[in-house]
């Protein structure tokens, strides 16, 4: 399964499952707690569409750098500073591509050993506000739990720079909504761009114009190749877990 939640009332409604697994890296659309209640196997498939995920946020960061292609002069990416916050398998391949662009690369991970981070050619910072302030653009790619939820706050998005960007392809309730307006009120040089509406997603369109963007729906894993990589691994996961098994992937 993709999008749909699989809730405790479907669990009940298919006494005989065994297993569920999300296509996809995120699982916060699955109840851990009921499935693991009935012994039921919940599992992943990440890595499998972070190409299209990091495709996404450089075509967005080149989207609002040319101030959505209205016309008016815009800037490079060329030389600019990319902070990833989060350097899993998206992570990675946003740094990746990034580098092409010539933009200098920085990340914070404190659950990735540093040397694997600095093996790509990426910098590391040890303080997450830090890289926060020196970096043009932000890229997020944490997951949506308990000590993430609404953790982009005022605090942090009031010590990005001038002229600095935020880019959100991780999950909607990573973002503090009402710190995010007041820091679009606060500051007419800040920007955020992002493949998930906010509740608030018409006021912010109304006020602020082309400092923000928002696909019509969730986008980072919408192409064809994500979706039949997505789709392949979680059919050999299901096959695994029935002959052999195998719970390599299994979040709970």
């Amino acid at each position: 399964m993709r999008s749909d939640k699989i809730t405790e009332e479907i669990m009940d409604a298919a006494p005989k499952l065994k297993i569920v697994v999300r296509a996809g890296a995120g699982f916060d659309n699955v109840d851990l707690a009921a499935a693991t209640v009935r012994d039921i196997v919940v599992m992943n498939t990440p890595g499998q569409n972070s190409n299209a995920v990091a495709e996404l946020v450089l075509g967005m960061l080149v989207f609002q750098a040319r101030n959505h292609f209205n016309g008016k002069p815009g800037t490079e990416l060329k030389g600019k500073k990319l902070g990833i916050q989060a350097y899993g398998h998206v992570g990675r391949n946003v740094a990746r591509i990034a580098k092409g662009f010539g933009m200098e690369v920085f990340a914070f991970d404190p659950f990735v050993d540093k040397s694997r981070i600095e093996a790509d050619g990426v910098v590391v910072f040890d303080n997450l506000e830090e890289m926060y302030k020196a970096c043009d653009y932000i890229s997020l790619h944490i997951p949506a739990n308990a000590h993430t939820i609404k953790s982009i706050n005022y605090d942090l998005l009031s010590k990005m720079k001038p002229g600095a960007t935020l880019v959100n392809t991780a999950r909607k309730e990573i973002i503090h909504e009402d710190d995010l307006l007041k820091i679009l009120h606060e500051r007419d040089n800040f920007s955020y761009i992002s493949d998930i509406s906010p509740d608030n997603r018409k006021t912010i369109e109304n006020e602020f114009g082309d400092r923000c963007f928002f696909t019509p729906k969730k986008m980072g894993a919408q192409t064809a190749e994500a979706n039949i990589n997505a789709g392949t691994a979680a059919a050999n996961q299901v096959i695994a877990f029935l002959e052999k098994g195998d719970t390599t992937f299994q979040v709970n």
